[in-house]
């Protein structure tokens, strides 16, 4: 069964709506003909004239007045224009009496009776009640749909806002990253270190990951991980000595989806901040992927270091945006600290 879009659906109601608004107002003279009983044979309601007065009056000034006079002088401020208009609509009404004509009509062929002379200061009660009804329903319609506009606009805004924003702690995120890569590459070859060259490869691989497909908002798991090795691997060239690293990841990666670059920087402060030039370095990074969600847990120990927090402290603010805008609701992240280890526990629901 084809499924029906809530745009479409919207679409079909008005319709629905007008058609039984239009059916009302040709319905209801006819039911007062047929409801006013007498001896004398009528003709035809359809073929009154009356009818069609009373009916197409007040369907012309719903339409025009919601879609054509409310719109174009009422909501562009021209009120004075918009009074002028409403009470000359008021005075056709008022002299036409559109439901007098009706019923003294209606009178004439059913019950035989005359019709009376034309007063032009007699007062249509009902005539003038549907005028102010039919005006104020317009009005109603308008209002809703300002309102509704102004929530759209409001909503694209803050959407465009938050896209904004994102595409903007992105572009702060990778430039980073590829920094403190870059500087990596840097120390093994003023070591003169062999793997070098194999880190160069290494680094081109998290570069066309990071210029390519971490440029959008969720990326392949597989191809997530498979850069946080490579960054990992490089780590481990620099300070292969120093790092007692615990890196293990289980589950099942495949057909599932993640934001670029989150747990990198998790990543990077753990190697950053729990390396010593003197003391070894227990570094631990476990990745846990069930069916619908990913388990990160990233230690480092710390270390006292003179070396600036700063551009970190932004990182780390970064992401957590990101995890604001990307997994609202669907994210839970837990940093302790204490006199000896830095711990990150991150659980996020995966995108399938």
């Amino acid at each position: 069964m084809p499924k029906i879009s809530f745009t479409r659906l919207i679409r079909v109601l008005k319709l629905v709506g007008h058609g039984c608004f239009i059916l009302f107002l040709i319905a209801f003279p006819l039911y007062v003909f047929y409801a006013t009983g007498g001896p004398k044979e009528p003709p035809h309601p359809l073929t009154l004239p009356f009818i069609w007065w009373f009916s197409l009056s007040y369907i012309m000034l719903f339409y025009g007045n919601t879609y054509y006079i409310i719109p174009r002088v009422l909501l562009r401020k021209r009120y004075f224009l918009f009074l002028l208009i409403v009470l000359g609509l008021f005075l056709v009404f008022y002299f036409g009496r559109p439901f007098q004509f009706l019923f003294d009509t209606i009178l004439f062929y059913r019950q035989g009776r005359e019709i009376p002379p034309y007063q032009p200061f007699s007062f249509d009660f009902l005539s003038l009640v549907l005028f102010g009804l039919i005006i104020t329903l317009g009005l109603c319609i308008q209002i809703i749909k300002q309102w509704q506009r102004t929530e759209r606009r409001a909503l694209q805004a803050e959407t465009d806002k938050a896209n904004a924003e994102l595409s903007f702690l992105k572009a702060q995120i990778n430039p980073h990253f590829l920094f403190n890569t870059l500087n990596t590459i840097y120390s093994l070859i003023l070591t003169r270190n062999d793997l070098a060259a194999d880190s160069v490869l290494k680094l081109s691989s998290i570069m066309r990951y990071v210029t390519g497909d971490a440029t959008a908002d969720f990326v392949s798991l597989e191809k997530e991980i498979a850069s946080l090795t490579d960054y990992i691997e490089l780590q481990k060239l620099q300070h292969n000595k120093k790092v007692l690293l615990d890196f293990t990841v289980t589950g099942t990666l495949e057909n599932k989806q993640i934001a670029p670059l989150l747990l990198l920087t998790y990543i990077e402060n753990a190697f950053k901040y729990g390396i010593s030039s003197h003391e070894e370095a227990p570094i631990t990074i476990r990745l846990e992927i069930a069916e619908d969600r990913i388990d990160f847990f990233c230690q480092n120990r710390i270390f006292e270091t003179p070396r600036v927090t700063e551009r970190t402290g932004i990182g780390l603010l970064n992401t957590r945006k990101r995890l604001e805008f990307l997994y609202p609701g669907k994210h839970e992240l837990l940093i302790t600290s204490n006199t000896e280890f830095y711990t990150v526990s991150l659980t996020l629901k995966l995108v399938n």
